[in-house]
């Protein structure tokens, strides 16, 4: 057992499924999904469009659309199961003890209201801050996530910033009342190089100052490689694999995630124009109507045996802190 799985996690998602209703057909998108995050580490989730990340992450936080509904499993903030929270004890926990910054945040930030009042809304709402107070607070957020001129921006709305301030407010708005976990959904989506790397390290300082846990939401392995102590991927819906972030990179154990790790680019080894062609992996993430009761990656997989048409595997222990959920690990079920 690992020091980190000597602590009790902040957050445990067990067997979460989550259906939607379409055209008198129910499509499962998630399918017993199980990871924990613990104080102050970083969990990736990774996996292309598709694969079940931000519906994670939403029916974490209890925002699934209206057709769908979290089918069976637990949601475990402390302990206490979110799953089962109706729409009152959700508004006291989302926003206070665990919130989200959405993938974009031109649509997130409400464009009517300036970004101090977006900020001071839900300090008023579990702080219980006056408005003078959390006016106050509002700027120390915002100089706290290194936006400069915090007085006089707060009095702006969200169309007279760029696309960088604007994450930062989202971010602002996430930590403003001290959460134990903070859920980032692809949170440098669109930001150039230089401010994606200024979002990651704001987010690294602010971890280390709160002890926040973080549930870091991307399809870049780039990312994962940088931000993440522990990596769970996505396919189909499902969890494929499981492991510290140094064990993924490098020995991946499901041939999705070596297919994912093998699309980076090697700088260091290809330093110049005369790089080889990367691979790709074939084919497309199947519809919630195509997965079957199998394997989801069996039809772009090279290693596809009968039996992964027939049933998906449970999880193999390939190392001390690593799991995979593919047949060609069988005869080491956790």
């Amino acid at each position: 057992m690992t020091a980190t799985e000597t602590r009790d996690p902040l957050l445990r998602v067990e067997r979460l499924s989550v259906e939607f209703q379409a055209r008198r057909r129910t499509a499962r998108v998630l399918n017993e999904i199980d990871f924990a995050v613990y104080p102050g580490e970083t969990l990736c989730i990774v996996g292309e469009s598709g694969c079940g990340k931000s519906m994670t992450a939403l029916a974490i936080m209890r925002l699934i659309p209206e057709n769908g509904r979290i089918g069976s499993g637990r949601v475990l903030l402390r302990d206490r199961d979110l799953a089962g929270y109706g729409t009152q004890q959700m508004r006291q926990v989302r926003g206070n003890e665990i919130s989200m910054i959405f993938q974009e945040p031109m649509t997130a930030l409400n464009p009517v209201y300036t970004v101090g009042d977006q900020i001071a809304e839900s300090l008023r709402l579990h702080q219980g801050m006056g408005a003078r107070q959390a006016r106050e607070r509002a700027i120390d957020m915002l100089k706290s996530v290194g936006i400069p001129a915090a007085e006089r921006r707060i009095d702006e709305y969200p169309h007279q910033l760029s696309g960088g301030m604007r994450q930062r407010v989202m971010i602002a708005i996430a930590l403003a009342c001290d959460p134990d976990v903070l859920i980032a959904d692809e949170p440098t989506t669109a930001l150039d190089v230089t401010v994606q790397a200024q979002i990651f390290d704001l987010l690294r300082e602010q971890q280390a100052r709160r002890g926040t846990a973080i549930v870091l939401i991307t399809h870049d392995m780039g990312a994962v490689a940088e931000m993440a102590d522990r990596v769970v991927v996505m396919y189909g819906g499902r969890v494929v694999e499981e492991g510290r972030v140094e064990d993924i990179l490098s020995r991946p154990g499901h041939p999705y995630t070596q297919g994912l790790i093998a699309c980076l680019p090697d700088l260091d080894e290809h330093p110049t124009d005369d790089r080889p062609d990367l691979p790709e992996i074939p084919g497309v993430v199947p519809s919630v109507w195509e997965r079957g009761v199998g394997c989801p990656f069996a039809d772009r997989c090279a290693h596809t045996m009968d039996q992964c048409r027939k049933e998906f595997p449970p999880m193999f222990r390939t190392a001390d802190t690593q799991r995979v959920a593919c047949w060609l690990h069988e005869g080491k079920p956790i």
